[in-house]
């Protein structure tokens, strides 16, 4: 099947898309994006990642050229038309097109809105049973890191020394602490059991699957606490794991070549990737 993206208004194949030259996104990386999965052919938790890219928007002026509604018709449309029953959904707005310049561009300038799917195996991830490796690297973004912007070049960066160094994600620090992961949020737990995450602030994005999960948590239970969590507790938690719109719940297993508790993802890490895939499916968790 030949691959179907959307561009400014149209469905067209993906080879023959098209942004020029003068886009402030290619430019400037001006512009936000999001990113949703689809389980079952289904969207997951959509109507809070539609309100994050909103969100988005508004924090750096460009204005939302859809509403809720027509982005998930959008998505839904760009879904099937894919054959896409398990994946991603993937959604860019830029600034728009205009001479180059570092201030935004008089007058009225269309936003460019892209979207495309990506095909991927959620359910059934290999890593989610082995649990992933995930090393530590300092964080060298800017301080708006709440806003989902496309300049993601210190996340590709930091992804790149996990994949050299064999680990499926690399956890940021700064100033000793940790922020997130470099596309996703990180948790821990203590040993003495406690769930801990950092709470939202400008210096982490606010995570979609993050917020679900510790509403999970809560509803059954598991007791939870929002703090700053030090880098040096990261290699004696007795879990840990992350969690994003492509990965849902993943355990972490080793942290900088040390092995968290017995090597397996632990139970907090596998009841919460149970419950969180009940929820995506729209079913209660036994």
């Amino acid at each position: 099947m030949t691959r179907t993206a959307y561009l400014n208004g149209s469905f067209l194949p993906l080879d023959e898309a098209r942004v020029p030259v003068m886009d402030r996104g290619f430019l400037f990386a001006d512009g936000i994006y999001e990113v949703a999965a689809v389980l079952g052919g289904k969207l997951v938790d959509n109507a809070a990642h539609l309100a994050r890219l909103d969100r988005s928007m508004c924090e750096i002026g460009i204005r939302n050229p859809h509403t809720s509604e027509e982005w998930e018709r959008l998505e839904t449309e760009l879904a099937t038309r894919n054959g896409l029953t398990e994946g991603l959904v993937y959604i860019q707005v830029t600034r728009g097109v205009a001479e180059r310049d570092f201030s935004f561009p008089k007058g009225e300038v269309a936003p460019t809105v892209m979207m495309f799917t990506q095909a991927k195996s959620i359910v059934a991830n290999p890593l989610a049973e082995t649990g992933a490796k995930a090393i530590t690297v300092p964080d060298l973004r800017w301080k708006r890191r709440d806003i989902k912007s496309v300049a993601l070049l210190a996340q590709v960066i930091a992804k790149q020394q996990a994949a050299e160094a064999g680990a499926a994600e690399a956890f940021m620090v700064e100033d000793g602490v940790v922020t997130e992961g470099s596309s996703s949020s990180v948790f821990i737990v203590t040993k003495a059991g406690a769930l801990v995450t950092r709470p939202l602030s400008h210096a982490l994005l606010p995570g979609i699957t993050r917020a679900a999960v510790l509403a999970l948590a809560e509803e059954t239970g598991i007791a939870f606490e929002e703090r700053i969590i030090a880098a040096d507790e990261l290699p004696e938690a007795a879990e840990a794991f992350y969690t994003s719109a492509s990965a849902f719940v993943m355990p972490v297993v080793e942290i900088d070549g040390k092995t968290l508790g017995d090597g397996r993802p632990g139970p907090v890490a596998r009841r919460l990737r149970e419950l969180y895939f009940a929820f995506a499916e729209g079913r209660r968790a036994s």
